[in-house]
């Protein structure tokens, strides 16, 4: 069926070859693109469009065009490292806001030689050991769970039946 297409293609081109126009521009890109057109047409699980990627790439131009006005050098890194943390909070499946909203709520309460619990990575563990309803509080206090054990100190459980 898609050597029907192709085929089609081919024998409609060399008709519009020599006029210009959209017509020409896209089956000459048909013929052009055979072998990945094939592919997404053989294998249905595969995307036609590249609309993700297109809004990734206008994220960085528009963000581009807004961090010219940052004010500084510190103010630029600043930001660099709060869109670092909201990058690796998608990486990690984590909402960047609410994780931003619960770590600025932790933040000023944690042990200082704890910070790595807080990172998106540890970040679901973390907040499961602490107390929901204090978490919630727009301020207050927060009770600090103790430091969770690592894999190593943790004992064996016993899986015989």
């Amino acid at each position: 069926m898609q050597r029907i297409l192709f085929q089609w293609a081919e024998a409609h081109y060399e008709v519009v070859r020599e006029q210009r126009g959209p017509l020409r521009s896209a089956l000459g890109y048909a013929i052009r693109q055979k072998d990945a057109l094939m592919r997404v047409l053989e294998d249905g699980r595969l995307v036609l469009e590249n609309n993700r990627s297109e809004r990734e790439l206008r994220r960085i131009a528009v963000g581009r065009k807004g961090w010219l006005f940052v004010g500084s050098d510190q103010h630029a890194e600043s930001a660099g490292h709060l869109f670092s943390l909201i990058a690796s909070a998608r990486l990690h499946g984590l909402d960047p806001e609410g994780y931003l909203r619960d770590l600025f709520r932790v933040l000023a309460h944690w042990p200082r030689d704890r910070y790595l619990e807080l990172a998106p990575k540890y970040w679901a563990q973390t907040r499961a050991r602490l107390d929901s309803s204090e978490l919630a509080a727009e301020v207050g206090g927060l009770t600090i769970p103790p430091t969770a054990p690592s894999p190593e100190q943790q004992p064996p459980t016993d899986h015989a039946p």
